[in-house]
């Protein structure tokens, strides 16, 4: 029994530490200096699952389909406006930079504050949204990135 308790006590001392250590922003990790859109191409995914991007391979288990444009918009601007008011509105989104094709958000989670970088792009020659969504720490994000993505997909895709 007094093991137990033991193991109760460090249990309940360790997620103090850490959602106390979130708080104070240590688990945010740095901001990527390789953001953005190069060559075509927005970063690659991460080697382990906290990712997903429209470019990955699409064997691999980081590849997502990329977004649809609103019916007739060809420059992608419409598409690109409804998803920022879409990104605003979710919980713990800041949309960093927003400038002509390329929209960069990040998300907060709530109790840890855990930081994912997520980009869109309009690509005109494929006349899609390509996006990425990575998680800056950690060795997985439990499907956090993927399941954003198809909410916005989802609301993107209700929009008037």
């Amino acid at each position: 029994m007094n093991l137990l308790k033991r193991v109760l006590v460090a249990i309940v001392v360790s997620a103090t530490l850490a959602l106390m250590a979130g708080q104070l922003g240590w688990l945010e990790g740095p901001v990527p200096s390789d953001l953005g859109v190069k060559e075509g191409r927005l970063k690659p995914p991460a080697r382990v699952p906290n990712s997903v991007s429209s470019q990955a391979d699409p064997a691999s288990k980081a590849f997502i389909e990329p977004l649809p444009t609103r019916f007739g918009d060809r420059d992608g601007s419409a598409t690109l406006a409804t998803l920022q008011t879409i990104v605003q509105a979710m919980p713990g989104a800041k949309v960093v930079k927003f400038d002509g094709p390329y929209l960069y958000a990040q998300f907060t989670s709530t109790w840890f504050r855990f930081v994912a970088d997520t980009e869109f792009w309009f690509d005109a020659s494929a006349g899609v949204v390509h996006v990425r969504s990575a998680s800056r720490l950690g060795e997985t994000d439990l499907g956090t990135n993927r399941a954003r993505i198809e909410a916005i997909r989802a609301q993107l895709a209700a929009s008037p």
